[in-house]
């Protein structure tokens, strides 16, 4: 099991940069899709999380295959790229999951109290909103740059590995 939180403080900034952030964590996914397939098949798990405060690697599986695995996600973060079709792709999904949250009321109510109780916390509404208004592809490369060159790590690995 390797867990690997990569921490900004950009994210928290602005709603503007969470929207940014979770663009950039679904392109990541979607580019990671088919080059990891394989490593699906042969039962190793991972996954990619957007944090309140950075992404969450976690991979887990056979130790002798993992560390390739990990590599693999490393150098597509790394050397991410993608294309103006699957950015408004990724966006569309967005629009579609931030509505969702918005008309229910439980997760809505969720949100507005943890607003209230939390010091830099950015709506639902305003993630939104800030989507409806439109993103740019060079906003999204320059906050990617941005957040690479930001960067704090904290790592935890378990299992049958060497130090």
């Amino acid at each position: 099991y390797v867990r690997f939180h990569l921490i900004s403080p950009l994210i928290q900034q602005s709603a503007e940069n969470i929207v940014l952030f979770d663009t950039f964590v679904n392109i990541l996914s979607h580019n990671l899709g088919e080059p990891a397939y394989e490593a699906d098949v042969a039962q190793l798990e991972y996954k990619l999380v957007a944090g309140e405060h950075g992404l969450i690697i976690r991979v887990k599986g056979f130790n002798h295959k993992l560390p390739l695995l990990f590599q693999l996600i490393i150098d597509y973060l790394s050397d991410f790229s993608f294309t103006p079709a699957v950015f408004e792709m990724i966006t569309e999904q967005l629009k579609k999951t931030y509505f969702n949250i918005l008309i229910k009321p439980e997760t809505l109510a969720k949100d507005v109290r943890l607003l209230i109780l939390e010091h830099s916390r950015w709506s639902m509404t305003d993630k939104y909103q800030m989507l409806m208004n439109g993103l740019s592809i060079e906003a999204l490369s320059s906050f990617v740059k941005a957040f690479k060159s930001q960067l704090f790590v904290e790592g935890l690995v378990q299992g049958n590995f060497t130090s």
